[in-house]
Order: structure tokens, then sequence, then C-alpha cells
């Protein structure tokens, strides 16, 4: 579970306070701001409260935690804080609401008037239901249900994206080239927006100085830029930190773009980048990536729940992703961020308050609620038999009686990860043993398992193993994935010459290997 404690802001909570938080957020110029949602759907702030950012109706600090009345049953679903500070929230109904800071308008109400209390921003939003907030340092942004993206606030280098430098006074819809697309996700950096569409494209606005649009160029963007050197690449989240952007691929690829004098996009030197690079290129599929606009600190978390961190951690400057011990990204930002603020707002499930997915991932290989064993290699895995039969129609009708069942057709490390995926629906394997995942999907039929294993094996191919795998995607009949190594290693043969990086490969094998791939129209282009 995760641990509050490791801000110190909650060192001042008694511990049944600390119990009943179950959503949390920590941000200010020191970090020394503090709200959180209790189990009874409380809302309570504590800490310095600059610009009256805390939303307690005046601007005296405190110490003992404070109820905020207007947003108690609310139901806070997304927040976001700016540098004033200023605060933007919405709830499950799609209200969104502000205060704190409100020198540029960046709290949407027509006015430059600090917000000592949450006040709903109402312009241009009644009607809407909000499902995300984003913040700048003194702008800010909401994402509709209907895949629409409205902001206000500072607009210096057209971070608002009306294609002006005209402060926006209340909520304005971005339209522009966006005007008839699907916006999925949005972030921002200290001056910039970013918007990720439903198709995985990417596109940018705002302050670009340091490249931080990722554009190729330097220069401000008042309106929305698609990033054309992401063109073909689907982007399912984005992050910003203070200058720079970290996007993750569908297929779990890492890249990274704009100011780099601290190492925080994790290339191995210190030179800003105006275009995407990819990182982590020699890591395993890579499921999460955070950031801060506060910060220029990068964190990213790999399928097998590793922590990489890179950036400013604690002064120093670490250029290459950095492996960490911690088990979420939200604990390098409270141990190594400078602020040590919130990268997102906090989610923290007890024991007693698991969702139906996290309780099946508890009892996965679980001695004390299983009813079956399964013996592979020796080695033992614990089983409960009305989740496999609800979960897969071969162990329906293979499962009778049984306590005990031995598996000698596959490896202990493959049955325990398709045993894992029927609780969880996530693979986490190299991509060489995922080709043995992938010979039981095909044996058991599950396709959604062989997709998820074709996945895991494109992110990991390398020179060393695609031909390999190119054989594994050919005997089990996976035509995407086949397609995809083929165009690898034709693409590796034709860049260097036909032998080098397959040198262990026999001649003959590799001249049919040629003609295969001709035929399956590789040299094309």
């Amino acid at each position: 579970m995760l641990d509050v404690g490791k801000w110190p802001l909650f060192a001042l909570l008694p511990p049944q306070d600390l119990n009943s938080i179950r959503l949390a957020c920590v941000f200010g110029a020191s970090g020394n701001e503090t709200l959180y949602v209790t189990e009874n759907d409380e809302v309570f702030a504590l800490g310095t409260n600059c610009s009256g950012c805390l939303g307690t109706g005046d601007i005296q600090s405190t110490i003992e935690p404070r109820k905020i009345e207007i947003l108690c049953g609310k139901k806070i679903v997304h927040l976001s804080y700016g540098s004033g500070p200023h605060v933007v929230l919405t709830t499950s109904d799609g209200e969104v609401y502000a205060w704190g800071n409100n020198g540029y308008s960046q709290l949407g109400n027509g006015t430059t008037t600090q917000g000592l209390s949450p006040c709903q921003v109402s312009t241009n939003l009644l009607n809407k239901k909000v499902i995300e907030v984003a913040c700048g340092s003194h702008h800010s942004m909401s994402l509709t249900s209907d895949g629409e993206v409205y902001a206000w606030g500072y607009n210096n280098c057209g971070q608002v994206g009306s294609g002006s430098t005209s402060n926006q006074p209340t909520p304005r819809r971005v339209a522009s080239c966006l005007q008839s697309k699907v916006v999925a996700t949005i972030a921002c950096g200290q001056s910039s927006s970013m918007a990720v569409l439903d198709n995985g494209e990417v596109y940018g606005w705002g302050y670009n100085g340091n490249g931080q649009l990722g554009l190729g160029s330097n220069g401000n963007q008042p309106t929305p830029c698609r990033l054309a050197a992401l063109q073909g690449i689907h982007v399912c989240q984005i992050v910003c930190g203070y200058a720079h952007a970290l996007a993750l691929t569908d297929e779990g690829l890492l890249y990274s773009w704009g100011a780099n004098a601290y190492g925080q996009l994790g290339s191995g030197v210190k030179s800003n980048q105006s275009c995407p690079i990819q990182i982590m290129m020699d890591r395993e599929r890579v499921v999460e990536i955070a950031a801060c606009h506060s910060t220029h600190t990068s964190a990213a978390k790999t399928q097998a729940g590793q922590v990489y961190m890179w950036g400013q951690c604690r002064g120093q400057s670490v250029i290459h992703p950095h492996l960490t011990h911690f088990t979420c990204t939200d604990d390098v930002f409270a141990c190594f961020a400078t602020p040590a603020v919130t990268w997102r707002l906090l989610s923290v499930e007890s024991d007693n308050h698991l969702t139906v997915a996290q309780s099946m991932k508890k009892e996965f290989d679980s001695m004390e609620t299983s009813d079956l064993k399964f013996l592979v290699d020796g080695k033992t895995i614990h089983a409960h038999k009305s989740i496999l039969k609800i979960r897969c129609e071969h162990l329906r009708s293979m499962l009778h009686d049984e306590e005990v069942i031995e598996i000698d057709q596959f490896s202990y490390p493959v049955y325990r990860a398709f045993l894992e995926y029927l609780y969880t629906d996530s693979v986490s394997l190299p991509p060489e043993d995922a080709i043995g995942l992938l010979d039981l999907a095909a044996f058991y039929r599950e396709n959604s398992l062989k997709n998820l294993c074709e996945q895991t094996i494109k992110q990991g191919i390398s020179v060393e193993n695609a031909f390999t795998l190119l054989s594994a995607a050919v005997k089990y009949q996976a035509k995407g994935l086949e397609e995809f190594c083929f165009k690898f290693c034709v693409n590796h043969l034709t860049a260097v010459t036909q032998t080098q990086g397959f040198g262990d490969m026999d001649h003959e094998l590799l001249k049919d290997f040629i003609s295969k791939a001709g035929k399956h129209g590789a040299f094309r282009n």
C-alpha cells in the first residue's frame, strides 16, 4: 500500500488520521501544503497556505488539519495545482472547482482576485462533464468526457492555445486543429500544454524555448501543433516536467524531449532535445511514466514492477534511468524530487478497500485461500478453481475434483505467468520466455493472452533474438508479430550488411530468410 507518511507533512497527523486517508496531494513551492480526502469523503487541508491555496477561506497557515466543507461529499476524481499556487479539481459529477492564486485569471472566474475558498468554474463548462484537469505554472486546462479541451489563465507564450498571447480569464475551448478530434488525456509543463488524441497522436502548444513541445524547433506555438516525429506511434500516456516531457506508447516504449540540464530526459547527456528520443531501450516494457511541472525529476515503472528515476534527484543530476528499491513512482517524488510534491493525486487503498482487481492480484498464489496446487518443474503454484474456471475455457473443462495437478509440457516461469495473467490481465516476462507463453496461449486458445505476448515480444525484440522471435511468430501463426519481426530483421540487414549482426546464423538459412522476407513484401519502400 502507498505510504503517504513518506511526505514530511503527514508526520503531523496521528496514526488514526493517516489510516483514514484515501486520496492525497502534496504541493507548493516547498512541498509545504497538502489536501487529503478521507474514507468518509471528507476533505482536509494543512500547511503554509500561500495565496490561500488550502481553500480554508483565509490565508492562515495551519499545522492542524482544517476541513473544507464545500468539498466534502463531492467525490474528487482528479486534481492538479500550479506554482502560485492555485488548485483545480474535478468531481465524479464532472464539476470543476478552483481556488488559490489568481494573478493571471488561472481560476477561470473572469477576475484576478485571489480565491480563498473553492468556487465552481462555470463558464463554458456547466453543461460539460470534465474528467481530467491539468495546471501549468499559471494556466489551467480541463478535458471533457466528449474529448474537448478547455484552457484559461496566463497566456504569454500561447499556452492557452487561443492563437494569441492575451491572458484568458475564463475557460475557452482549444480548437484550431483539435476542433474535430477527440482528446484522450492532457498535461501541462510550466508554460506549455500537451494533448494526446484517442488515436495516439500528440499535440503541443505554448512555450518551446527548450524544445519541450517536441516539434524539432524552439519557437513558441500559440495553437496546437502535431508532433510529426511521433507519427505512426500510438502514445497512451504523456507527462510534463518543468520544461521537458515524457511519452509512453501502447507497446511500452518510452520517449523524452525538451530541457535536459539535469539529465531529466534520461539520454545519458545533458543537451536539450527538440525532437522525441527513445530511452530505456534495453529495459523491459514500461507501464507508467511520471513527471511534474514543478520539478526536473522523471520516473518510470516497468511491467515487472521495477521503478527507475532520473533527472534532478536530491541535488544530483542523474543522466541515466537509475533502478530504485521503490515499488511505485510516487515514492520517487516523495524522497528525491525538489520540491517533494506529488506528481498526481495519490490514491491510497487499505486492505479493507481493495478493488476487485486488487483483491484478485493479492490472492494469486496464496497458500491461505487456495484450493488447488499446480506442480511445475518441482515447484508449487497455488490457485483457486472457481477463478480459473471463470477465466479460462480450457481449464473449465479440465478441472474437476483434483487438489494437485502436475504440468509437464510447460516450464514453471511460463505456467506461473499464465496463471498470474488469469488473475491480473497482465504479463510479466522477458520476450524469450514470452515465446513459451505464446505457445501456451495458442494451445489453450487464449487470444487475449496471445495478443499480450505479441506486445511483449515486440517491445523486447533485438538483433540477438530477432530470428528466434520471428520463428516463434511463424510457428504460432501470430501474423502481426510475424510481419513486425520480418521488418525488424530486414531493416537491420539492409541498414548494415546482409550478415553483420547475424554472424551465427547459417548462410543457407539466411538466404532462405531473405527470400521469404521478399515474398512478405518486407523489402518494399
